[in-house]
């Protein structure tokens, strides 16, 4: 190399400036920290930046995660999971983690040329978990119904649908190739079906918290030590408590009654929600179904041959619904006789469906044969798909149109109540248009307001505002209240007397843990002194229960699931008594009595099973530790740069 430089030649010259120029960036880079991080800093819609780790990764702008991308993934989340939406933001930052992790195992599979083509998508589409909407029974849905399918399921356009589709198939290959050499043994299948179909029936002893608290019976003396020393707990141990000023409206008390509906109203809505009175096409089916298992070519014939045999006797005259009764294997529909009621299109696998609405009313299908096994369909009754009249919907509208009135009436009479009574007071103000105001007594947060059909807003309000605020209004849920706090008694320590059941609740609830745990020892030193858990329990008369022969997926009472602290009982051999089980407001000590194995031949039953659950649990444990090692990676190297510093510690796992 040192000779090739000493020559003198432009292309020599040409090499050593790159060299040098080379290096002078790679300086740059790793002495000034953050600069190729404007592009991601200074866009606000950029929730973090991911590059290559390394040298050439930092000549790389990266990959932005976009903040629109986190907060949509964050409220599908959050309505997936029923989350109240004060979690979103939490949420966001969860969904960030998920999009950052899924880039940097895209950029690791595009790395090891796992990309997936256009003719790849398409077979996904046309044979995957889409292919029932896409394709059904083989044939395109067509572009339209194919765009307006991931618009509506989606929120999406076709072209990001596509790109998600092929990025999660290109992760799918990433995982396949990461974890494709894990393997499960026969042993260890065999001994995992072993512990998981394990029973076992044993004696267990059961000392309940209720039980010890009856035994605690403290002094007067010692209440009111203990009611001294927790002064702090009682200080506001009697809440705050408001008397509160009101009066309440419904419609029946507007000023002219209640308003009324004029046709032309009623037209007017008709006409702009005729989309709401469409009918689809429906069809009213009985059915009988002959279940046939799937990969048993047998059972099959066998379930065809009796479905063709029954499709002769309806041909002879015999009655459908009788023969549904006697012979469908569909639970849901043969004890009314077969009957499946109005279904519209789409509602069932395609080869019912199809078969469903080709036939007239009163026509009986040939067999016909469906993932579940194989029909015989009776066509009851047919509607075409139309636009109820308005004359049949009338009924239907009236009420909402009643109620959007009244809604609006009873929102201007609180407003104008309000005024008044802001002006001249809430009793003159409500008396003046026939109302009568109400005092409450002193009522504390959740309390009950007489008189108002749901008085939750009413309280909510009162407890936030001042005494002698001005009048406000809110709804009661059949009208409106309007309000003023009168006065307030703040939250306050109570007197020893009158709080003191309270107190010796509080008292016994403070010792139950610790005799909880010492009568538990006791017992348990006792049993094993006695190799005899029932003799032990009988002198200190603690009760004995017997369990029903349970496995690992069962419940039993007091001990709960016995996936939970029972589970002990599973290492125990036949005869052997347990520590102390302290399950928090129960303990246990128990001793096993039969302890059943299941057989070689159960274990064969469920092995393929058993295998493909311990495969995937290795598969999910390996990816992880792979996505945790290129995350540290990503970390360490700063290929990851947030715009903002991610709220919390660590990362959320891939997928969760």
């Amino acid at each position: 190399m040192i000779r090739l430089l000493q020559q003198n030649n432009s292309a020599t010259k040409i090499l050593f400036a790159i060299i040098i120029g080379f290096a002078i960036v790679t300086m740059v880079i790793t002495l000034v920290p953050g600069i190729f991080d404007g592009a991601s800093g200074d866009n606000a819609n950029t929730f973090a930046t991911v590059r290559e780790p390394g040298w050439f990764g930092r000549f790389s702008s990266g990959d932005p995660i976009k903040q629109t991308e986190v907060n949509q993934l964050a409220e599908r989340q959050l309505q997936q999971q029923r989350l109240p939406e004060f979690l979103l933001p939490y949420m966001a930052q969860r969904a960030g983690q998920i999009l950052v992790q899924r880039e940097i195992l895209k950029q690791q599979a595009d790395k090891m040329h796992l990309q997936v083509s256009d003719a790849d998508l398409r077979r996904e589409l046309q044979t995957g978990p889409f292919a029932q909407y896409l394709f059904p029974n083989g044939s395109y849905i067509g572009d339209d119904a194919y765009i307006n399918f991931v618009q509506s399921a989606f929120q999406t356009s076709r072209s990001d649908f596509e790109e998600q589709v092929k990025n999660d198939m290109e992760l799918n290959r990433l995982q396949a190739l990461i974890t494709g050499g894990v393997t499960v043994s026969d042993n260890a299948v065999r001994e995992a079906e072993r512990v998981q179909g394990t029973k076992i029936k044993f004696d267990y002893a059961v000392i309940s918290s209720e039980d010890v608290a009856k035994t605690i019976s403290p002094t007067e003396a010692q209440l009111q030590d203990f009611f001294k020393q927790n002064q702090a707990r009682y200080a506001t141990a009697i809440p705050e408590t408001r008397k509160i000023e009101y009066v309440t409206f419904d419609a029946n008390n507007l000023p002219g009654g209640k308003p009324q509906v004029t046709d032309a109203e009623i037209q007017q809505y008709y006409n702009q929600h005729q989309a709401q009175y469409q009918v689809k096409e429906q069809v009213k089916v009985r059915h009988i179904l002959i279940a046939a298992p799937g990969g048993d070519a047998k059972k099959d014939a066998d379930a065809k041959a009796k479905a063709e045999d029954l499709l002769k006797q309806i041909h002879g005259g015999a009655n459908f619904a009788d023969l549904a009764g006697k012979n469908s294997d569909d639970p849901g529909s043969k004890v009314q006789g077969g009957e499946l009621g109005w279904l519209n299109r789409g509602q069932t696998v395609p080869e019912f469906d199809k078969t469903a609405f080709s036939l007239a009313p009163g026509q009986t299908s040939d067999v016909i044969k469906t993932q579940f096994g194989y029909h015989i369909l009776q066509v009851e009754d047919k509607k075409t798909a139309h636009t109820q009249p308005l004359a049949e919907v009338k009924s239907e509208i009236v009420p909402i149109l009643e109620q959007q009135r009244a809604a609006a009436a009873e929102q201007t009479f609180a407003g104008q109540l309000v005024d008044d009574a802001k002006k001249n007071g809430l009793e003159k103000a409500a008396l003046s248009k026939g109302l009568h105001p109400e005092t409450t007594d002193y009522i504390p947060r959740n309390g009950v307001v007489s008189g108002v059909a749901d008085g939750s807003q009413l309280l909510t309000k009162a407890f936030a505002v001042a005494k002698g605020a001005e009048p406000e209004s809110v709804a009661t849920g059949d009208g409106f209240a309007i309000f003023q706090v009168a006065d307030i008694k703040p939250a306050h320590a109570p007197e020893f007397a009158a709080y003191r059941d309270h107190i010796l609740s509080d008292y016994r609830e403070q010792q139950v843990p610790q005799l909880l745990s010492a009568q538990l020892r006791k017992l348990d030193d006792r049993a094993k002194t006695l190799n005899d858990l029932r003799k032990a329990a009988t002198e200190m008369n603690i009760p004995v229960k017997t369990s029903d022969l349970v496995a690992k997926d069962g419940q039993v009472p007091d001990l709960g699931a016995m996936t939970g602290p029972g589970a002990v009982a599973f290492s125990l051999p036949k005869n052997g008594i347990s520590g102390p089980i302290d399950t928090g407001r129960v303990g246990v000590v128990l001793t096993v009595l039969d302890k059943q194995e299941p057989s070689p031949e159960e274990i064969a039953k469920n092995f393929a099973q058993t295998r493909e659950q311990l495969l995937s649990v290795q598969h999910d444990e390996i990816f992880r530790i792979y996505l945790g090692t290129l995350s540290d990676k990503y970390q360490k190297s700063g290929a990851i740069r947030y715009s903002k510093k991610p709220a919390g510690p660590g990362s959320a796992p891939l997928g969760s």
